[in-house]
């Protein structure tokens, strides 16, 4: 069932497009996107930065999250990186990502706790 938008419904297949995570590209289509040779990519799989899904027929796919690595680590490698350095790097940039959204989270749970306890003291 859509919705009176032409979008499509819960249960509807097309909403895996949604998903980041969802293979949903060619390997021509992610080389276009990203403006770069399928040789990059497949670089990238045989190096084992970067391993797309396959279909059944055994051909490359990639997801959003996948062409956004990729997208980062040629940037890197633009810079005159090392793949391995590239690697190292974004790496690293996920983690420092993870841990401020960590302490972001954290905060939110402090501030609450503050505010709350004037309450909870009588005050």
């Amino acid at each position: 069932m859509s919705t009176s938008h032409g979008d499509p419904g819960p249960g509807d297949p097309l909403r895996r497009l949604d998903d980041p995570d969802f293979p949903a590209l060619t390997m021509s289509q992610a080389a276009d996107l990203l403006g770069v040779q399928a040789a990059f990519l497949r670089s990238l799989d045989g190096s084992g930065v970067l391993q797309p899904h396959r279909s059944p027929g055994g051909h490359r796919r990639y997801s959003r999250v996948q062409l956004a690595l990729a997208a980062r680590l040629r940037a890197l490698l633009d810079e005159g990186h090392s793949l391995a350095s590239a690697e190292v790097i974004t790496g690293l940039e996920d983690e420092l990502a993870d841990a401020r959204a960590a302490t972001a989270r954290l905060q939110g749970i402090l501030d609450r706790l503050r505010s709350d306890r004037p309450r909870r003291d009588g005050g």
